[in-house]
């Protein structure tokens, strides 16, 4: 074999971008190392390269994301912040992490609403059947791009004091964009839009959905890229330089230090390869998944046409099948006045909570060795039938479930018959349609804190200045028609239910 190449020292600006330094691992007492040379410092190239690269981004524009964060470090009160973050995250390691920051804060999630709200009142005036939204100028889809481009914390701030007052944090950014776009008549007067036919979940998943992709494209990948790089000049340029390997913990067959690194470099990337196939997906049809609002306020037009276009214009994958989300906390809706969600949820279901645990950890261990082998992963891996087995049992416990459920009919019209406040969603967004000022304030008096009945809700219809055609319709609505597409989507399902060519491993 060759003499090993010379091996490069690292500036100390670089130094700490590298991998640890390799250490010849001496064996026992009296028995002559395999790897007998001086210990140096690996070389790798790819850590400059990353340094020049951080630089150059100092000098390029700052976008929002790294606008917020001149913003946040400008804080005087930013290192008393650090001292006392509960999360080590938000202090002693900030600098480490801070890229993510505006992404995945209470800031980014704000922003990605409001990101959210505009391109659906944008999209919207770009369906030519919704003549009460008419195509907007050029100057007023610059002015709600503008909202986008330049938000910044004080607009978050804004925001947050909106909320004080609503109690809900989507509402909030409603009425933000409400204020905010008052200055301009062509949006102003169809302000009423913003949030048209949504509920809460509707904004909210499709704001983690960017807000994850995002995350991952802009600052994981990018990082992980880094990895693969510099471990792929560290293989490259100390192919040569041997060393001893172990497998058990013992002296096994020398290898050398380039060979172990490309085998780092190798997993990740094929890692890296399986993010592709990933699907980030986004649901928006409304309270419960079936266009309820959006069908009574136009019922003839194809709202999970529409709901698919607008998910895919956000580079995320359409999800058709869906109902509400429950989310933790308080929370009520921002589009049916009359409803205060729970804030108590069943308990995750014993078996599967075992499994998940059992399986989690596995999953964290197995890519984690000594060296090059030890026997750890032969004790994990032997717990893999208990993992399976909690969830075969819980899926099984599933379908002695099913099979014992039956529709109590009378029991379910019983409900519908009892919570006519119900209509209150589709008759605030027919009065949107209309141009009736503050209809999801007139809705919440007459349903908050008081029965509503048949009659009442009629007597509220009939005082509403709209056309007759529209009020007969309304007056014919009831808690058991109010269905939307629900039936249709029922029936459509094994189009899109696949079982042959899933659930298997290729």
């Amino acid at each position: 074999m060759s003499p090993p190449r010379s091996l490069k020292h690292l500036p100390p600006a670089t130094a700490a971008a590298a991998s640890p330094r390799a250490v010849a691992t001496p064996r026992a007492t009296g028995i002559r190392s395999a790897c007998a040379l001086p210990t140096r410092r690996l070389w790798c190239s790819a850590s400059a390269a990353v340094a020049r690269a951080s630089t150059e981004m100092a000098d390029a524009p700052l976008d929002w994301a790294e606008r917020s964060l001149e913003e946040l470090r400008s804080l005087p009160d930013h290192d008393t912040f650090c001292l006392m973050a509960l999360s080590p995250l938000d202090g002693r390691y900030d600098r480490f992490v801070k890229e993510l920051m505006p992404v995945f804060s209470e800031f980014g999630l704000i922003r990605y609403r409001v990101l959210i709200e505009i391109k659906w009142l944008l999209k919207l005036s770009q369906i030519p059947e919704i003549t009460e939204v008419p195509q907007f100028s050029k100057e007023a889809q610059a002015f709600l791009n503008a909202i986008i481009e330049n938000f910044c914390i004080d607009d978050a701030k804004e925001v947050k004091k909106i909320e004080k007052v609503t109690n809900h944090d989507v509402k909030a950014v409603e009425y933000f964009l409400k204020q905010r776009c008052s200055s301009n008549p062509e949006i102003a007067k169809v302000s009423e839009f913003f949030h048209f036919g949504c509920t809460s979940e509707d904004i909210n998943n499709l704001s983690h959905a960017l807000a994850l992709k995002e995350g991952v494209n802009r600052v994981m990948f990018p990082a992980m890229i880094n990895i693969c790089r510099a471990l792929c000049s560290l293989a490259t340029q100390n192919s040569g330089y041997p060393m001893l390997a172990r497998t058990h913990g013992q002296p096994a067959s020398p290898t050398t230090v380039g060979k172990e690194m490309a085998n780092f470099a190798a997993r990740l990337s094929d890692i890296g390869k399986s993010f592709s196939e990933v699907k980030i997906l986004g649901k928006f049809a409304g309270a419960v998944g079936n266009y309820n609002a959006d069908v009574v306020a136009y019922p003839e037009f194809d709202w999970p046409k529409v709901a698919e276009e607008f998910v895919r214009s956000l580079g995320l994958q359409f999800n058709p099948y869906v109902t509400q989300i429950p989310k933790a906390g308080e929370v009520g809706s921002s589009t049916m006045p009359h409803k205060i969600n729970p804030i108590d949820f069943e308990n995750s279901d014993g078996n599967l909570c075992q499994a998940n645990s059992i399986l989690s950890g596995i999953s964290m261990k197995l890519p984690i060795s000594r060296l090059q082998r030890d026997l750890t992963d032969s004790t994990v891996l032997r717990n893999l039938g208990m993992g399976l087995g909690h969830s075969l049992l819980a899926y099984k416990a599933t379908m002695r479930g099913i099979s014992k459920v039956q529709v109590n009919e009378s029991r379910l019209a019983e409900d519908l018959e009892q919570t006519w406040e119900v209509l209150a969603e589709p008759i605030q967004t027919v009065m949107r349609r209309y141009g009736i000022p503050e209809p999801y304030e007139k809705l919440k008096k007459l349903t908050r804190g008081q029965a509503v009945t048949k009659d009442s809700m009629q007597q509220f219809i009939d005082g509403l200045d709209i056309p007759e055609e529209v009020r007969s319709k309304l007056s014919q609505l009831t808690p058991h028609s109010y269905t939307g597409l629900a039936e249709d989507l029922a029936r459509d399902i094994e189009k899109w239910v696949d079982l042959e060519s899933g659930f298997q491993i290729k």
